[in-house]
């Protein structure tokens, strides 16, 4: 029923406020210089974010599909197939739950990417929970916080990072896939000691080291789709973003623009 697809979607976004309220927590204990290992993992608490969405997604493309069948039609919505709170509904074409969310709005995507600046950060959270919403966003912002939480351990924060700027037209040759020296320039960052560091656990460390190549790909992936419709003011702005300076000091320890 109706009110029971409300219940779930009600008991789903308490869920998902919660993930919020801990990532907060992980923030403020961050600030005030305690070690994150003793916190709850904010990776993991991402991807509780994610799981409750997906599940708040799925309820409610149940409840549209029984509005639907009851003879209340909404304008191009998907042919679904009823199925309990508790499953993934079957959609029309093999369309996925996730396909139904909004489309991400371009500031939120780049506002989610530089992640919240302040555990008060409202509006940086909301980002962040609009954009775990969309798959293709999702799926970079846990690759980038698995390598930034990986980073931080040896004291490497992409805010003490000041890399030289590149031209839009620079970021759009590497979306179109140009490799090395045509794109040298997005290797921006100088910070010695953080390119050391980051250099000898990707040799030493095969965990880091996964993750780091993860990482580029999903960016280099997403990214590539961005650029397709940005402005270069948007693309500009993602450059400053700290998703992008991780993507510049692993990028040099990877290879990409040698």
């Amino acid at each position: 029923t109706a009110a029971r697809a409300s219940r779930v979607m009600r008991e789903e976004s308490q869920r998902l406020q919660a993930a919020i309220d801990a990532i907060r927590h992980a923030y403020i204990a961050q600030q005030q210089g305690q070690p994150l290992r003793s916190e709850p993992s904010v990776a993991r608490k991402l991807d509780e974010i994610a799981a409750a969405t997906r599940k708040t997604e799925s309820a409610l493309a149940t409840f549209q599909s029984r509005r639907d069948h009851a003879g209340r039609s909404l304008p191009n919505a998907a042919a679904v197939s009823v199925a309990s709170a508790e499953e993934q509904p079957a959609l029309a074409l093999g369309t996925q739950p996730g396909d139904l969310a909004p489309q991400l709005a371009t500031e939120d995507f780049i506002r989610a990417l530089n992640f919240p600046e302040t555990a008060e950060d409202q509006a940086g959270f909301n980002a962040l929970r609009r954009a775990l919403k969309d798959r293709s966003a999702s799926q970079l912002i846990q690759a980038a916080q698995d390598v930034l939480t990986l980073l931080s351990q040896d004291g490497i924060y992409m805010d003490d990072l000041r890399p030289d700027r590149a031209r839009p037209e620079v970021w759009r040759q590497f979306a179109q896939g140009a490799r090395g020296r045509t794109i040298a320039p997005l290797g921006g960052i100088r910070d010695r000691s953080s390119l050391a560091l980051s250099n000898a656990r990707m040799k030493q460390d095969p965990i880091f080291r996964d993750a780091a190549h993860h990482f580029l790909r999903r960016f280099d992936k997403t990214f590539a789709a961005f650029e397709k419709t940005a402005s270069d003011g948007e693309i500009s702005a993602l450059a400053d973003t700290r998703t992008a300076r991780a993507f510049m000091l692993l990028g040099r320890c990877a290879g990409t623009f040698d």
